[in-house]
C-alpha cells in the first residue's frame, strides 16, 4: 500500500501555487466523458499529471490527464480533466492524493461529476443526478495512519453533500429549465461492469446510480473540511435486460458528452454564487 507523508502533499501543493492564483477556492473533478467542461474554462492552462510531484497518470478511457487552470463564469477555478481509479491499480492514497493537495492550496468547495449507470427504474440514459448521499464498496482511504494536519481519526458522513450546494443546484436547474434527478450513488470497484443480479442487489440496498469513482474523493475531501457537490449522468439503464443488451465504454462516453453542456451550464452558475 503506498503511504504517503505530509511533505509529499506539500511537494505538489508548492509546485502549483505557481499557476494556481491565491483566490482560488473552488476545484472541479470532471469523470468519463466529462472533460468537455474544462473546454469552458477562460485563460486555461494546462499542467499535465505526469509533471506535477507525486501524481500518478490517468489511464481511463475518456479522461485526459492534466489539471486545468483557470476561470469560470468569470471565476477561479482549478479543474482535474481526468481522474484516477483503483481499478488501474492505483492504491486509495493515490487515487485521493490530489485531494488533499487542494486542501494545502486553500480549496474550500469541490465538485465532483461522473458517469454512472442507473438502477432506478425512472432513470434514462442522459439524466443528470445529484448526489445526495452514496454507499461505499470501494476500500476507505482514509484506513492507515491517520494524518491528523488534514483532520480527525474518524471523520463525520451524514452530509458528505453539502446541503446548501444541492439546493442551489435546485435553484439554477429551475432557472435553466433543467430536469434534475436525486439519489444514492454507489461506488463499485470495476473495471467490469456490473451483472444483471449485480444490478438489482446494488438497487435493493438503496443505490440509485453505479460507478467506479468518486466515492473515495469525497471521503477524503470530507476527512480535510471541504465542501462537496457531485452530479451523476446517467449513461445506461441497469434495470431492463433483454437479448440486445451490453454495457459498452464507448456509449458510456458518447451520453456523458451529451449531457456535458447542460452539466457544465449548471456547475457554471452554482460555482459563480460562491463568489
Amino acid at each position: 500500500m503506498t503511504q504517503f507523508e505530509y511533505k509529499h502533499y506539500e511537494e505538489a501543493a508548492a509546485y502549483l501555487r505557481r499557476f494556481i492564483p491565491e483566490d482560488t477556492k473552488v476545484a472541479i473533478t470532471l469523470g468519463s466523458g466529462l472533460g468537455a467542461l474544462a473546454d469552458m474554462i477562460e485563460d486555461a492552462k494546462a499542467i499535465p499529471y505526469d509533471t506535477i510531484p507525486n501524481f500518478v497518470k490517468s489511464t481511463a478511457i475518456g479522461h485526459k490527464g492534466q489539471l486545468i487552470v483557470g476561470k469560470l463564469g468569470g471565476v477561479p477555478v482549478v479543474a482535474m480533466q481526468g481522474r484516477f481509479h483503483y481499478y488501474e491499480g492505483y492504491s486509495m492514497q493515490q487515487v485521493t492524493f490530489h485531494v488533499r493537495v487542494f486542501k494545502l492550496l486553500g480549496i474550500e468547495y469541490l465538485f465532483v461529476s461522473n458517469a454512472a449507470g442507473g438502477t432506478n427504474e425512472s432513470f434514462k440514459v442522459g439524466d443528470l443526478m445529484i448526489i445526495t448521499d452514496h454507499i461505499n464498496l470501494l476500500p476507505n482511504p482514509l484506513i492507515g495512519p491517520n494524518m491528523s494536519e488534514f483532520g480527525p481519526r474518524f471523520s463525520d458522513m451524514t452530509r458528505a453533500y453539502d446541503r446548501a450546494l444541492i439546493a442551489k443546484a435546485k435553484e439554477v436547474a429551475a432557472q435553466q429549465n433543467t430536469a434534475l434527478k436525486e439519489g444514492v450513488y454507489v461506488g463499485w470497484t470495476g473495471p467490469s461492469y456490473e451483472t444483471p443480479a449485480e444490478y438489482k442487489f446494488l438497487n435493493i440496498i438503496g443505490g440509485d446510480a453505479i460507478g467506479m469513482s468518486t466515492v473515495p474523493e469525497v471521503i477524503m475531501a470530507r476527512h480535510c473540511d471541504i465542501r462537496v457537490f457531485g452530479m451523476s449522468v446517467i449513461t445506461n439503464e441497469g434495470y431492463h435486460f433483454d437479448d440486445d443488451f451490453v454495457n459498452d465504454g464507448d456509449d458510456v462516453i458518447r451520453a456523458a458528452n451529451s449531457a456535458s453542456k447542460k452539466m457544465t451550464a449548471l456547475f457554471t452558475e452554482v460555482i459563480r454564487s460562491l463568489y
